[in-house]
């Protein structure tokens, strides 16, 4: 089965560390959060991937290779210019009728398997594992009437939102939506089909899942990974 990793930006919130190293090599516990990415997905039958590079490229072929060190085969696809997340899927020739997309920065202990079948069963153009985020409200909160007249308060709720993993399933026909040589982001691509009334599903997650975008989640990631990696690593 085919996966596409982006692993093509900057990291701008994990500066200083991204500056002179892409965020994809940045090591939780022993290894590359991106190594941990490419184990899980050879684990669940991934082995042909292709890797959207862009920012600190040659570090991260220089590290992966063709992934023969993994047991899968890796490709790369190049981006001259930054496009976004979505419109570098149009620069990769041969992918398969339906692929898994993801970012090159989670770490998450998601079935993989299991979230691409559940988007090949459902029949949809495109798959988005989500993932039930708390958003705690430091301040009370108003609800009032079409009067302004106070009919409830609410001290520091916590709201619960479904949220986006950055780990997607998509068919083949959705790339016709991308326009070339234009920056394109997930959310301009996922709009689209809805606007176009394409079956868009999501696919709810309840295990751990972290974005690694701050240095507090970086280092929450590697507090968790490291207590917990039976649970990240299995051969």
């Amino acid at each position: 089965m085919q996966t596409v990793i982006l692993a093509g930006g900057k990291g701008t919130r994990l500066k200083p560390y991204t500056t002179v190293f892409p965020k994809p090599l940045m090591p939780i516990g022993d290894l590359p959060i991106l190594e941990v990415v490419i184990k899980q997905l050879k684990y669940y039958g991934f082995d042909d991937i292709v890797m959207a590079v862009g920012h600190l490229k040659e570090l991260i072929q220089a590290f992966f290779n063709e992934g023969a060190r993994w047991g899968v085969q890796i490709r790369y696809s190049m981006e001259d210019k930054p496009l976004g997340t979505a419109a570098p899927l149009g620069l990769i020739p041969d992918l398969d009728d339906d692929f898994l997309v993801m970012n090159g920065d989670v770490l998450t202990n998601l079935n993989y398997a299991e979230f691409f079948e559940y988007h090949k069963s459902n029949k949809a153009l495109c798959t988005i594992a989500m993932y039930k985020k708390p958003v705690h409200i430091d301040l009370g909160i108003l609800h009032l009437n079409e009067a302004n007249e106070l009919t409830d308060y609410i001290e520091k709720p916590t709201l619960h939102y479904e949220v986006s993993m950055g780990v997607y399933a998509f068919k083949k026909e959705a790339l016709q939506y991308i326009p070339k040589n234009t920056y394109f982001d997930f959310p301009d691509l996922i709009k689209t089909l809805l606007s176009k009334k394409r079956k868009v599903v999501g696919f709810p997650f309840e295990g751990y899942w972290l974005d690694i975008g701050r240095p507090s989640d970086y280092e929450q990631a590697t507090d968790t990974f490291n207590t917990h990696l039976q649970e990240f690593i299995r051969e």
